[in-house]
């Protein structure tokens, strides 16, 4: 009998909120499930289900706001998102593309979309992830990293029944580009109708999947419909977890070592004690963080 990964829930999405006027966005965690210890070094998922947006003259998306202490993470999946730092980092992200940024030391940052997509309109889904650093990176010098689609690394499964699109870490020796401060996998499995693909799991690391498109079976034994959320146990064991595509599918596969360190949060602040918030917030008010229009 094959040795799976045990599953700890399966997640619906809780009511979407706003931020900004761009983003409709289901918050799985933190603040939806208070699951963020057990997908740690992941703090926070916010979701923007598959949505239409009307055509606009007025830009939508999140003005100049802080970040300091951790890595925001945006993959598109539909539509087009256009980033700005005070770092002097500009990018658009299309569909499939990935922008990782690295707040690190402090910074500002801004997220719209992009000019002709809001000036067309069109179909529009993401999900940003909040990317914990540990203590001793949580000063890093911001870094951008633009991760295009065809940038990821690719493994094609048997009979072409789907691709596994490695952001970060590796599957089956396929590399991702995606540089990390600590051990992270994060894989884009597209699966055709009738697809399968396995994927051994790191006892020693936390683990989750989102589906946002389709409906899968896990493991051979329970069904997860369209943009619901699955939470794995923690296990001492090697164990694997085993994806099918009930229909044409589109999951984003989650496991990270997890940073097992104080942490302390508020606002777009994430660092691991009260005094370093206090100072990260000074230094916003002060003007450290740079400029951005």
């Amino acid at each position: 009998m094959a040795n799976y990964r045990k599953i700890e829930r399966i997640l619906p999405p809780v009511p979407a909120n706003w931020v900004g006027n761009g983003f409709k966005v289901h918050n799985f965690f933190p603040s939806g499930y208070r699951i963020h210890s057990m997908m740690s070094p992941f703090y926070l998922m916010d979701y923007n289900a598959r949505i239409e947006f009307a055509p606009s003259d007025s830009p939508r998306g999140v003005d100049v706001h802080p970040h300091k202490g951790f890595e925001t993470v945006t993959i598109a999946y539909h539509g087009k998102i256009a980033h700005a730092d005070s770092a002097g980092n500009y990018g658009v992200i299309g569909e499939g593309g990935v922008q990782w940024m690295t707040a690190g030391s402090g910074l500002l940052h801004k997220e719209f979309h992009e000019e002709s997509f809001q000036k067309e309109g069109g179909y529009f889904q993401m999900v940003q992830l909040w990317v914990n650093l540990p203590s001793k990176h949580k000063s890093v010098p911001p870094r951008y990293q633009d991760i295009g689609h065809e940038d990821k690394g690719i493994f094609t499964l048997e009979k072409d029944m789907g691709k596994c699109f490695v952001i970060a870490g590796e599957y089956k020796g396929v590399q991702g580009p995606a540089k990390t401060y600590s051990p992270i996998r994060m894989l884009d499995i597209r699966l055709k109708k009738g697809g399968k693909i396995e994927v051994p799991s790191n006892p020693h690391y936390n683990l989750g999947l989102l589906v946002l498109k389709g409906a899968i079976e896990l493991n051979e034994s329970e069904n997860v419909p369209v943009d619901h959320f699955v939470l794995f146990k923690s296990t001492a064991d090697n164990c694997d977890v085993l994806i099918s595509a009930a229909e044409d599918a589109i999951v984003l596969y989650l496991e990270g070592e997890p940073i097992k360190e104080p942490l302390a949060q508020y606002g777009p602040f994430l660092m691991n004690t009260s005094e370093e918030l206090e100072e990260a917030i000074r230094e916003f008010q002060s003007g450290k963080y740079g400029h951005l229009e």
